[in-house]
């Protein structure tokens, strides 16, 4: 007798732990469902565009400055050590017409 209430009532809780699991999965793909999960996505993406104009900025003005565009912004051996090197340290602080310093 204990038996079968013990394998009753674990059948019992399968059951209802199975039919929330399938609920919730169900839920996730009503359009309420994707909406909420796409409103992740959203903000996500909002940084990452974010991040990439703040990036683009910031190479436009190395551009401009190493082109000369701005003039009197750089002397011309740093702008011909940032053409020739792209990828090493940047000078840190206003122009000057002292050396760079790294």
């Amino acid at each position: 007798m204990v038996r079968r209430l013990f394998w009753t009532a674990l059948g019992a809780t399968a059951g209802v732990l199975a039919m929330r699991k399938l609920a919730s999965t169900a839920k996730a793909y009503t359009p309420e469902g994707v909406a909420q999960g796409l409103s992740g996505l959203g903000e996500g993406l909002r940084e990452l565009a974010a991040a990439v104009r703040e990036s683009m900025a910031e190479r436009d003005a190395e551009l401009r400055l190493a082109l000369g565009i701005d003039e009197g912004a750089m002397d011309a051996g740093v702008a011909q050590s940032l053409i020739e090197h792209p990828t090493s340290p940047r000078p840190v602080g206003p122009p000057s017409n002292s050396p760079p310093r790294f």
